[in-house]
């Protein structure tokens, strides 16, 4: 009878490492985790519902992880703790409408770009700034940790720009005369002024710069494999049709 007993014992405890093993499979090494800000439409923003989030970045992501094999899981954070997030391990991935910069390369490895942004300047209509040249002795409005944010505080001066958390906060600081103007990136500048009136971009760009997607350089087995799915994507076509979806052809 003890045989017996200790025969079954062994055999239970034998399943459940098993159903461990296959949980933890499924759970850790089978999902990928993206860190993005979803307050940048049309890269990342929330649905009608609040509760799902969408845009370039998402699809993108989605269309990666289904070329890897892999669950994707996103993750909303503060933008200026996403390349944190992904030096730690909190994330595997971040697309947040990223931009490569030298700086940046330093903490994390970026995969092959995908998109092209450019910074624009918001201003309200009855604005005296007609070009860049009027940013001088301007408090400027960006998303903190941003380019936006990087590069009017080298051109203008800590004390002429003002960090928000993102840029709707931002565009609402403008709309009640707390800066003269918001600088941030285009696609999310047309969002933002179709949806507040009063407002309008320039016609003048404040610099051109690629977007790619972050990983740890610790990880560079998943930088690899992100690069090869984006590739197969830029090939077929799938990133410019998602693209094309969200961002309208003038």
């Amino acid at each position: 009878m003890k045989k017996i007993f200790s025969l079954i014992l062994a055999i239970i405890m034998i399943a459940s490492v098993a159903m461990l093993a296959g949980c933890s499979t499924q759970g850790g090494d089978n999902e990928l985790v993206m860190g993005t800000n979803a307050a940048f439409p049309p890269y990342e923003y929330y649905d009608e519902d609040g509760e799902t989030i969408i845009g370039i970045d998402a699809e993108i992501a989605q269309a990666v992880a289904d070329k890897i094999g892999m669950t994707l899981t996103i993750k909303d954070m503060e933008f200026d703790s996403l390349l944190t997030a992904v030096q730690s391990g909190a994330v595997d991935i971040v697309f947040a409408g990223l931009t490569v910069t030298d700086e940046r390369k330093e903490s994390v490895d970026f995969s092959i770009t995908y998109a092209t942004g450019i910074q624009v300047i918001i201003v309200p209509k009855d604005s005296d700034i007609k070009t860049v040249d009027d940013l001088d002795g301007k408090v400027i409005g960006v998303q903190a940790g941003t380019t936006g944010d990087i590069y009017c505080t080298d051109d203008y001066g800590q004390e002429n720009v003002k960090q928000y958390a993102n840029g709707a906060l931002a565009v609402a600081a403008l709309q009640n005369a707390q800066v003269d103007c918001v600088v941030i990136d285009n696609e999310p500048a047309k969002s933002f002024v179709d949806a507040n009136d009063g407002l309008k971009i320039l016609d003048t760009e404040y610099v051109t710069e690629d977007y790619a997607a972050a990983i740890s350089k610790e990880n560079t087995e998943l930088t690899e494999k992100v690069n090869a799915a984006m590739e197969e994507l830029k090939a077929d076509g799938t990133i410019d049709s998602i693209l094309a979806k969200y961002i309208k052809a003038e």
